[in-house]
């Protein structure tokens, strides 16, 4: 349900966009730049990382578009569930537990990040820009998930499946239908 009057009802992310072009000019190329730009950590799990993390803030708009360009990419958008039931018990690399963990900390407990959440993430191999880019996807899906949610942005099963495929294949400079 749209909750700014000037959105159609039902209000679309394109909708927000065009109501709000400024914002949206900026918005795309930083998801743009950090879900598609250089990165040790590889597209898809970038992805499936925004997806957990819209999860755990319950934006069901933004898990359900990063589960679809996740699947679009290669890999199981079906992961979200599992991962947020148990990180240790889901069906995900080993590697990429920690990651996990520290997206899961920082997106419920800024406040308590430590010293120890970084070194779990190293102990499992990933370096210091690794980590960065799970920082980054956390403070974006943050604030992707408080503008939808905000906004009132909702979307059916299919134009999730459509938009996801696009983003897959066009990257955050195409903006959705």
């Amino acid at each position: 349900m749209a909750l700014l009057s000037n959105l159609p009802e039902p209000a679309s992310l394109a909708d927000v966009m065009a109501a709000y072009p400024n914002l949206a000019g900026h918005a795309l190329p930083l998801a743009q730049y950090i879900l598609r730009g250089p990165s040790p950590l590889p597209e898809a799990l970038r992805e499936l990382l925004f997806a957990y993390g819209s999860a755990l803030n319950a934006c069901g708009f933004c898990v359900g578009m990063h589960s679809a360009v996740a699947e679009a990419l290669g890999t199981d958008g079906t992961l979200i569930e599992a991962l947020v039931a148990d990180i240790d018990q889901a069906p995900v690399p080993e590697r990429q537990r920690p990651l996990f963990h520290y997206l899961r900390k920082l997106t419920l407990t800024p406040s308590r990040m430590a010293v120890a959440d970084a070194e779990a993430v190293r102990a499992a191999g990933w370096c210091d820009d690794a980590l960065h880019g799970v920082i980054a996807i956390s403070a974006l899906h943050n604030f992707f998930n408080r503008w939808v949610d905000g906004c009132g942005v909702t979307a059916s099963a299919e134009d999730l499946r459509r938009d996801g495929r696009r983003f897959a294949e066009l990257g955050y400079g195409a903006a959705p239908e």
